[in-house]
């Protein structure tokens, strides 16, 4: 995890945010990069007589985005400065964390999660009900289009991660692809535990087998295997994650298509909205 990607939305959960990431960057002597999301509101003209957008009101918009992101910038600087990490982007590995900040990025959402594909891991605030910051939509869209995995973090600042770690496993693709990018997570953990809920799998191979393939890449894991009594998926994977005192949560996102967990819910939809815990995530 030597280069973290940090999306700064001025919000209540960003201490938090900004706090993993620098345990991120301590943990692995990482980079950390801030950067603020940019979305121009392109004038337009509907004919018959519609409504378009008015060059100063483009304006207007336009700058009140540069002052937003001048703000996420200054807050960034400040945060990484009053916690001695050194400034500026080295241009080969070193043995201390770093930061720096990006320029403007235009495209919105999308061009971050299209940047978020060059970062080992993105750090982002979990939505809070009710707040209309951190905005799912962003989240959703790093997730989606990054390849990468992203680090979700609760509203509580975290004081460490990674020590005791639960992988959320149910024989999924996404499953193992989030195995995969934990792997730096995972060798370094104190505690290993591979969970899978009775009920919520799908075709591929059990929590016994993925112990023992971590077993042989140095990885000390065990195996557990619980019953959802009357609770949904989310739900119990959050509750034993809690019992175990994990401090990182392992999982896959959207086993399921995002559109049924919509509508239907979903393990990924509880987790993104409920999580108490920091989780990396990967689809």
């Amino acid at each position: 995890m030597k280069s973290i990607l940090v999306p700064v939305e001025n919000c209540a959960s960003l201490n938090a945010q900004l706090s993993a990431a620098v345990l991120v960057a301590r943990q692995f002597a990482g980079h950390v990069d801030g950067v603020a999301p940019f979305k121009a509101l392109n004038a337009y003209a509907v004919a018959d007589g519609g409504v378009g957008v008015s060059t100063v009101m483009l304006e207007s918009f336009e700058q009140d985005q540069r002052d937003r992101m001048e703000e996420a910038q200054k807050i960034f600087r400040s945060f990484m400065r009053d916690r001695k990490i050194s400034w500026g982007a080295p241009l080969k590995p070193v043995d201390r964390p770093t930061a720096d900040w990006l320029e403007e990025r235009q495209g919105g959402d999308q061009a971050i999660g299209q940047l978020a594909r060059l970062y080992d891991v993105t750090v982002m605030a979990r939505q809070v009900s009710g707040a209309s910051l951190p905005r799912g939509e962003l989240l959703e869209t790093v997730l989606f289009e990054s390849g990468r995995p992203i680090l979700i973090v609760p509203p509580k600042a975290p004081t460490c991660l990674g020590k005791t770690i639960v992988v959320a496993w149910n024989g999924s693709t996404e499953s193992a692809r989030a195995i995969t990018f934990a792997t730096p997570f995972l060798r370094q953990a104190e505690r290993v535990v591979v969970l899978t809920i009775e009920g919520g799998t799908v075709a591929g191979p059990d929590a016994r087998e993925v112990e023992q393939a971590l077993l042989r890449a140095g990885v000390s894991a065990e195996a557990s295997n619980v019953q959802p009594a009357d609770r949904s998926i989310g739900e119990a994977i959050l509750a034993q994650a809690d019992q175990l005192g994990a401090d990182l949560l392992v999982k896959g996102a959207y086993t399921h298509s995002r559109l049924r967990q919509m509508v239907f819910g979903g393990a990924t939809k509880h987790i993104l909205a409920e999580a108490n815990l920091p989780v990396l995530m990967v689809h």
